[in-house]
């Protein structure tokens, strides 16, 4: 695989802290890809945290699977769900999922994974449309952190 002959050329180069599945897209649409390369890094560096940034549809992407026992089973550490929405109507309002009962499978994959013990953060995004302290309170109430991020325009 691609990334993990990349990996084998930098991981030594500097003194890494944290590995994060994270981008312009939803990391669990490929998640054997990423079950694959979170298990190959922690074979070789077991001491290596690693986070996945999700929207939390991995059970909607991968319908029938256990997406966070198989997370966590390959070493992935925390996961950073990103929920910008303070309700169900604001959510779809705001994120647009393609799924029906998206905000709800969000919620299930937050809970499921504080279940599973990974370290879960919850974040949302600074902008009009969203009570962040309704997101934050519905973070304390799941027995996870909050994280408030500041909105970054378009810059492509």
């Amino acid at each position: 695989m691609r990334v993990i002959e990349d990996l084998k050329k930098h991981m030594s180069r500097r003194r890494w802290s944290e590995i994060v599945f994270c981008g312009f897209g939803e990391p669990t649409i490929r998640l054997d890809c990423v079950l694959e390369i979170a298990k190959w890094i922690k074979r070789h560096y077991p001491s290596m945290r690693i986070r996945l940034d999700t929207n939390g549809h991995g059970f909607l992407l991968n319908p029938g699977r256990d997406v966070v026992r198989e997370l966590k089973d390959a070493g992935v550490d925390a996961v950073s769900v990103s929920l910008n929405g303070h309700d169900e109507e604001t959510y779809y309002r705001v994120c647009k999922p393609i799924f029906k009962d998206a905000y709800r499978s969000v919620i299930d994959f937050i809970k499921r994974a504080k279940d599973e013990s990974l370290d879960v953060e919850v974040t949302a995004v600074r902008i009009p449309e969203i009570d962040i302290s309704k997101i934050h309170d519905l973070a304390v109430n799941l027995g996870t952190r909050f994280r408030a991020r500041e909105f970054i325009p378009c810059f492509y």
